[in-house]
C-alpha cells in the first residue's frame, strides 16, 4: 500500500464502521418494537436475493452516509446486495462518473438476514472496500474490510471486526445499552485437529444435503479411521450466515469450514436437477479479516480464491483455523471432492 493512501483507508475503516454501528442499533431496536411479521415482510424481489423489510431498515442508513462522506474519500462506487449491483451502480458523489471513483465498496447491510429476523441469532453487517479497477475489481483487491454483529433483542453486546490489509486487525464489543467499548481481538483456535472441537460443511440449504454429509461422514471416517461407538469425534454448527460462519472462526469456536454449494449444484444441473441458493461475493466480503487473523482461506483446489467484485457470482470457499488444521484435513477434502467429480481429477 502506498504511504499516502493510508490516512483514506483508515478513514474509509471509520466510516464503515460508524454505518455498522448504526445499523446495529437501528435493528436492535426494530426488533425490540416491531412484530415478527412486520419484519419479516417482503420488500422486493432482487436477481440476487429476497429483501425483506428488516433489510430495508439498514439500506436507509447505508446511502446518507456514504453520501456524507463519499467526496472526502475520493467517490465509491457502491455494490450492494437489494441496493445497486454491477449492471446498476450508485456512484458517490453524484456529479462523479464509476470510473472517477476512488473506490468500489461492497456492502451486505445484513447478512443472516432469516435467522435474525425469528431471533434465532446474530446476523451480521459486512463492508469491504478496495481501489475501484472497475470490472476487473475483485474482493482480493480488498484493502480495508468491516464486520459488525447485528444481534437479537434479547442480547446485551454486539462485536466488531476489522482488517486494513497487511496493517491493522482489531475489534471491539459494544454495550448496547450503555454505548460502552472494550477491545476484543479476533482470536482463532489454535488446536491441532478437529477433533473434539466444531467443523462442518455447509449444508443448510436442500438440495444435496445428501451428498455432503455423504462426503463429511467420508472425510471424519477417513481422518479417523478409530473412531469407537457412540463417540462424538467432532460437533456441527449449520449457522445460516457466511458472516456467521467467520464470526465463528474468528472468535475461536469454530475450527474448520467448507461451504462448497457451488460446485455440488454444478453437478446437479448437468444431471438436469434442480439447484439451490449459494453465497455470493457480498456475502464473503469480510475474509479478509479472516485472512488476516490466520486463518487460512482457500477454494477448492487449495488455491487461493479469486472471486469478482459483484453481486451474482456463486462462492465457495474452504477455511482453516490454523496451519494444523489445514495440514490434516486439505489432502484427504481434496481427494473426496475429486472422488465425487465435484473438482477435475
Amino acid at each position: 500500500m502506498n504511504h499516502l493512501e493510508q490516512p483514506t483507508t483508515y478513514l474509509i475503516k471509520d466510516v464503515l464502521c460508524k454505518i455498522g454501528n448504526l445499523v446495529c442499533k437501528n435493528i436492535y431496536h426494530s426488533l425490540q418494537n416491531q412484530s415478527l411479521e412486520e419484519l419479516s415482510s417482503i420488500y422486493k424481489y432482487a436477481k440476487e436475493d429476497t429483501i425483506y423489510q428488516i433489510d430495508h431498515h439498514a439500506e436507509k442508513i447505508i446511502i446518507p452516509l456514504l453520501e456524507m462522506y463519499a467526496e472526502s474519500l475520493g467517490g465509491i462506487v457502491l455494490i450492494a446486495e437489494g441496493i445497486s449491483n454491477e449492471d446498476n451502480p450508485c456512484v458517490f458523489p453524484i456529479h462523479l462518473s464509476e470510473n472517477e471513483a476512488k473506490w468500489k465498496v461492497i456492502i451486505d447491510p445484513i447478512d443472516g438476514t432469516k435467522v435474525l429476523m425469528y431471533q434465532k441469532r446474530s446476523g451480521f453487517f459486512l463492508a469491504g472496500a478496495a481501489p475501484n479497477l472497475g470490472a476487473n475489481t475483485r474482493l482480493e483487491d480488498i484493502e480495508v474490510a468491516v464486520m459488525t454483529e447485528l444481534p437479537t433483542a434479547k442480547a446485551l453486546y454486539s462485536d466488531t471486526f476489522w482488517a486494513i490489509k497487511g496493517t491493522e486487525l482489531s475489534g471491539y464489543s459494544v454495550n448496547l445499552l450503555t454505548d460502552e467499548q472494550k477491545e476484543r481481538q479476533p482470536s482463532p483456535s489454535k488446536a491441532q485437529s478437529i477433533k473434539g472441537g466444531f467443523g462442518q460443511l455447509t449444508r443448510f440449504y436442500a438440495p444435496a444435503r445428501d451428498l455432503i454429509a455423504k462426503i463429511e461422514d467420508e472425510l471424519l471416517e477417513r481422518l479417523f479411521p478409530d473412531m469407537a461407538d457412540e463417540q462424538a469425534v467432532t460437533f456441527e454448527d449449520q449457522y445460516i450466515s457466511t458472516g456467521g460462519q467467520l464470526y465463528e472462526l474468528l472468535v475461536g469456536h469454530d475450527r474448520f469450514v467448507a461451504d462448497l454449494r457451488p460446485l455440488l449444484y454444478h453437478l446437479l444441473k448437468k444431471q438436469g436437477k434442480r439447484v439451490g441458493h449459494t453465497a455470493h461475493p457480498y456475502d464473503f466480503c469480510t475474509y479478509l479479516i479472516a485472512k488476516e487473523a490466520g486463518i487460512i482461506i482457500t477454494d477448492a483446489r487449495g488455491k487461493n480464491p479469486e472471486i469478482p467484485m459483484d453481486t451474482s457470482y456463486q462462492v465457495h470457499w474452504i477455511a482453516y483455523a490454523n496451519q494444523y488444521i489445514q495440514n490434516e484435513v486439505e489432502n484427504v477434502l481434496l481427494s473426496l471432492l475429486r472422488k465425487y467429480n465435484l473438482i477435475e481429477k
